[in-house]
């Protein structure tokens, strides 16, 4: 904002006693006050459009079959234990985890605390095929 434009709209929030102590302290526990605040808060919250909520959804119905998929695989694991067997179960997976990071390599903008994407761990990443004996 330029420093010479003033604010001279007010917007009225209906919030409860509590409510408006906790964003009080915060306020004052930052040095700011409670509008700056709040301001600040507002310009970091992203919205859902229908579009992105649609690609949310097929992205977790997407992420549910890997699900499905991975507990087959654990299942098939610990079934046949025998090295060959873990290393082939491992490069499986190591196929699965780099098809999540490309899947989470975009995301919609979404309504949340700061906090905008989600990749998933990398603790695959760590294993190698001597964990397997």
């Amino acid at each position: 904002m330029e420093r010479d434009q003033q604010r001279t709209v007010t917007i009225k929030v209906r919030v409860t006693g509590a409510e408006q102590a906790g964003w009080q302290t915060k306020a004052e526990s930052t040095g700011v006050s409670l509008s700056k605040l709040v301001r600040s808060a507002m310009t970091r919250v992203k919205t859902w459009t229908p579009a992105n909520a649609e690609i949310e959804r097929e992205r977790n119905r997407e992420l549910a079959k890997i699900g499905n998929n991975l507990n087959q695989i654990a299942r098939w694991a610990n079934a046949y234990k025998s090295a060959a067997d873990a290393i082939e179960v491992i490069s499986h997976l190591r196929a699965i985890e780099q098809m999540l990071d490309s899947s989470f390599s975009y995301r919609p903008n979404a309504i949340c605390d700061g906090e905008n994407s989600a990749s998933p761990s990398n603790a695959l990443s760590d294993w190698s095929e001597d964990d397997a004996y």
